[in-house]
């Protein structure tokens, strides 16, 4: 049966524990996710506390970090969603997609509604994927892509 968290405190200590773990080891999230069969994103996203993990998820997750059956129950508890404290954020590529949305926010919320009608983005059904592509002009660029099922409002 799923449990749900009161206080995030406890997956907020864990997480910390699984990313001093993972640089000790000197593992990818990417090798995490792999152990799993699920996506990095959601990977990631659950061992910093975001998601909880299916059982055999956690299990092959603690086992690579060296972490202990409590930790694996921990990682299969619904957690208390948000990352981020209420204030601006202040570490610099968290703030850069604080400062996307800022600018872009507005834009992308007019053309979901243009082309679907009033309505939100789930990010319950939702997927992420981070890769690094060429730039043609030099270096290397980001794409990220924010793929989430678009839920129509409902008139009661």
């Amino acid at each position: 049966m799923p449990h749900a968290q009161l206080d995030p405190a406890a997956r907020q200590a864990l997480a910390v524990t699984a990313v001093e773990a993972k640089t000790r080891k000197d593992l990818s999230w990417q090798q995490l996710a792999d152990s799993t069969g699920l996506s990095v994103a959601f990977v990631t996203a659950a061992l910093l506390g975001q998601h909880p993990l299916p059982e055999a998820a956690a299990r092959s997750v603690c086992e690579l970090l060296g972490l202990d059956e409590e930790a694996v129950l921990l990682l299969q508890t619904v957690p208390t969603r948000g990352s981020l404290p209420g204030t601006v954020p202040t570490d610099p590529t968290v703030y850069r997609f604080h400062e996307m949305l800022q600018v872009y926010g507005t834009t992308l919320k007019a053309l979901v509604h243009e082309q679907f009608g009033d309505g939100i983005i789930s990010a319950i059904n939702f997927r992420l994927d981070v890769r690094k592509v060429a730039d043609p002009e030099g270096g290397e660029r980001a794409v990220i892509t924010l793929d989430g099922k678009y839920l129509p409002t409902k008139p009661f």
